[in-house]
């Protein structure tokens, strides 16, 4: 078998995302995808991924793998070259699941898990719809709003309400960001008093109206400086949250190891690494009890299991990333349900109840406040038919001679 032809899509509704297909002359195509600078990891993987790649065997991943990410300047990084790889990767999983007949899952490893927890990102139904993704701009705090998932406007302004609904849905784990307003405002350098006080709001009244029934997971989005990272941290810590994720900037393993030194709560860390290499950096220092990893910007799959392996050699629990499109919360699905360390993962009830269902035929089951493993070989996912009739759609096609 053969790879005869690289296609990649993308929409300008949903600007962040790229799809690909990886084609083949035994007529099987494999499905990836990728999320920010959609653009620009189309060109990578166009002018400098599909030379390497056409003619080439897609079952031998591990070394196309090493063939993506060894090319100058892809290194240790959540960049255009890993973001591009990670599209290719995952693509080739799907290919060799739809060969053999199997889940990813299984070809992972096999199924750790019946059921795994999963909670609640608090994001809207635009949220990182546009091409705009940081500062996130896409707050639409109120608009007029007819989805009943609107649950960033809902963590900001009724956050008690929220965490009954969550739980009456089974879901008891919910991850917020009321901080990053006054970290935008005042460029993360510190937070003054009152914006403390509106900020810690929205766990006074969780706590008020559902005690410890709901677990809370504050995302700080690399937006503070240590200090004021810490004081945050502090501040925060007799609301018993869960973990804190990425309270600085993901490039000094040293200083985020500090900051865990300083708290009693976990540290989370983090999608934005790209890499094993740079995984273990922070596991060499302590820096952090959860280890999180998004396929479509660490490598993909490949190296995702590679991630989540030496987060257990460490004795440290996984935690997939997902707030990115609908083919990389598939691959994160079958991650989850491959590796024995898995804690929980991430999902947005807005966007698998929303517009993840206008793109692919098959969107993972969440009920209870669990997923279940996905059925069907490969990712068991396919673009919808009704997507390539899209006026919006661009396509790139890269082919063998």
């Amino acid at each position: 078998m053969k790879i005869t032809a690289i296609r990649t899509y993308r929409a300008e509704e949903f600007a962040n995302v790229l799809w690909v297909h990886v084609e083949t002359d035994a007529g099987i195509t494999g499905l990836g995808e990728t999320f920010y600078g959609a653009e620009a990891c189309e060109a990578h993987i166009h002018n400098t991924l599909a030379v390497r790649l056409l003619g080439q065997n897609p079952l031998n991943i591990e070394l196309l793998h090493r063939e993506m990410v060894s090319l100058p300047n892809a290194q240790a990084s959540t960049g255009v070259e890993y973001r591009a790889a990670s599209a290719i990767d995952i693509a080739l999983w799907d290919l060799f699941g739809k060969v053999t007949g199997q889940p990813v899952h299984t070809l992972l490893g096999g199924q750790c898990w019946d059921k795994v927890r999963v909670y609640n990102t608090c994001a809207g139904t635009r949220y990182v719809r546009t091409n705009k993704i940081k500062p996130v701009d896409t707050w639409n705090l109120g608009d007029a709003q007819t989805s009943p998932y609107e649950d960033l406007d809902a963590f900001m302004n009724r956050a008690d309400e929220l965490a009954e609904n969550l739980l009456e849905n089974g879901i008891s784990a919910m991850k917020i960001w009321p901080f990053d307003p006054a970290g935008i405002e005042n460029r993360g350098m510190f937070i003054s008093a009152e914006q403390m006080k509106t900020a810690l709001k929205p766990f006074e009244l969780i706590r008020k109206a559902v005690g410890d029934k709901m677990e809370i997971m504050l995302e700080m989005h690399s937006l503070w400086n240590l200090p004021t990272a810490m004081e945050i941290a502090r501040a925060v810590e007799p609301y018993a949250p869960r973990w804190y994720e990425d309270p600085i900037r993901m490039n000094n393993a040293q200083a985020l190891a500090e900051f865990a030194r300083n708290t009693n709560v976990w540290t989370c860390a983090s999608e934005t690494l790209g890499s094993r290499f740079a995984y273990k950096d922070y596991l060499d220092r302590d820096a952090a009890h959860v280890v999180m990893a998004d396929l479509c910007w660490t490598g993909g799959l490949t190296e995702g299991r590679k991630i989540a392996a030496l987060a257990d050699l460490h004795h440290r629990p996984f935690a997939p990333h997902d707030c990115i499109g609908p083919v990389g919360f598939a691959a994160a699905i079958h991650m989850s349900f491959s590796q024995p360390n898995t804690l929980i993962q991430e999902s947005v009830r807005a966007f698998y109840n929303g517009w993840y269902r206008e793109l692919v035929t098959e969107v993972p089951r969440i009920e209870g406040g669990y997923v279940y493993p996905m059925e069907g070989p490969g990712l068991g996912t396919e673009l919808v038919p009704q997507f390539f009739e899209r006026s919006d759609l661009s396509t790139r096609l890269s082919e063998a001679n």
